[in-house]
């Protein structure tokens, strides 16, 4: 399972708030010059960035075990998205909804590949900007494509958020 989405949206958040092992994460300090070039407005606290991945696990039930895979958020680290999702289920595109144009390229990405995604809109600060209709409507997502509001922060409101793409993806398979 593929978690993505622009920078600093909650991707390693919610890979460590649910993964059941110690993540591993490739986070990197974020520099003066990489400050000036990934908007900081609405994470001015942010002093890291993943510059890889982010990788944990999340086992289902007894037969089936998820591996969750965290892609860097800035389009430069767009080159290791191939390697990233291959072989994967589905994605989670998950959005700030102070800035949805930061997941136009997540979102592209899953749609050229037809690989079954849903929208998760990051609740910061307990609240999101839009109503899912106009989520949906700003990212030209169709009705196949789930759009739910969740937490980043919270591991049940990040399994749920993973079940729905889980759904969607075996769903196709006619499982």
């Amino acid at each position: 399972m593929v978690i993505s989405g622009g920078f600093g949206v909650g991707k390693t958040t919610a890979v460590g708030a649910i993964s059941e092992i110690e993540p591993l994460t490739t986070e990197a300090a974020i520099t003066e010059v990489a400050a000036g070039v990934d908007d900081l407005t609405h994470t001015p606290l942010k002093t890291t960035t993943t510059v890889a991945m982010d990788f944990g696990c999340l086992t289902i039930d007894p037969t089936l075990k998820l591996y969750l895979f965290g892609t860097p958020g800035q389009e430069r680290f767009g080159f290791m998205w191939d390697d990233i999702v291959e072989g994967a289920v589905g994605g989670l595109v998950i959005v700030d909804t102070r800035r949805l144009d930061d997941c136009y390229a997540a979102v592209d990405y899953f749609e050229h590949r037809g690989i079954p995604f849903a929208v998760a809109a990051n609740a910061f600060d307990g609240k999101v900007e839009h109503t899912l209709e106009e989520i949906r409507w700003a990212l030209d997502v169709t009705e196949g494509v789930p759009v739910v509001v969740f937490d980043a922060r919270e591991r049940g409101s990040v399994r749920d958020a993973l079940l729905v793409v889980l759904e969607l993806a075996l769903a196709r398979t006619g499982a």
